[in-house]
């Protein structure tokens, strides 16, 4: 469904659920730069309807996540800690091509925002299917929904402003580039891409 090119290595889930308070900051993190991101994309793209539309309900749904990692932090005797770099993000934020029109930006800032929710996804379901406490398979069960639904909106609104063909064949790049992404960063249980 998500069309990733690199699974997941499936030792992921088990070497998070070791180290779950360092999961649960990194999530809280990933969730309060999702929000960001969407406040900067509507700040930005002001002018594109559709996207302000689609984009605005998802800057509180994301901020609500976060709320709710704090919470599961604090449920478990946890506090936030301190933000990390993302190398992952870092090494798909160098692909974004340069240059070009604010047009050729907008496409790039859909299809990043698309395949970050996709291996947020990803990583979610293994979490939600191999973590051995039931609480957090369910916790993770609605965390893995919700990016599926940000994965499509992010890829819906490429396509409806650009021509399908651009959008499939710039899509088809930016998976290859994330799965070599996967295979060049370490297997850590720390975070959550």
């Amino acid at each position: 469904m998500l069309g990733l090119k690199l699974p997941t290595d499936p030792r992921w889930a088990n070497i998070a659920e070791k180290s779950i308070e360092e999961i649960l900051t990194d999530h809280a993190f990933c969730e309060q730069k999702a929000a960001t991101q969407c406040i900067s994309m509507i700040v930005r793209f002001s002018e594109r309807v559709e996207l302000v539309d689609a984009v605005s309900p998802v800057v509180a749904e994301e901020w609500g996540h976060f709320r709710k990692v704090l919470k599961e932090l604090k449920k478990r005797g946890f506090e936030l800690g301190k933000q990390r770099k993302d190398e992952y993000v870092l090494a798909l934020q160098s692909f974004i091509k340069k240059g070009g029109s604010k047009e050729d930006h907008l496409l790039e800032n859909l299809l990043i925002c698309a395949l970050i929710e996709a291996r947020s996804c990803e990583r979610f379901r293994l979490l939600s299917l191999h973590c051995s406490d039931e609480s957090l398979r369910d916790f993770y069960h609605e965390f893995m929904v919700s990016e599926a639904g940000h994965y499509r909106m992010f890829l819906d609104l490429a396509r409806t402003y650009f021509p399908a063909e651009r959008v499939k064949s710039r899509w088809s790049e930016w998976l290859e580039f994330e799965a070599s992404v996967i295979q060049s960063l370490e297997l850590r249980g720390d975070r959550v891409h």
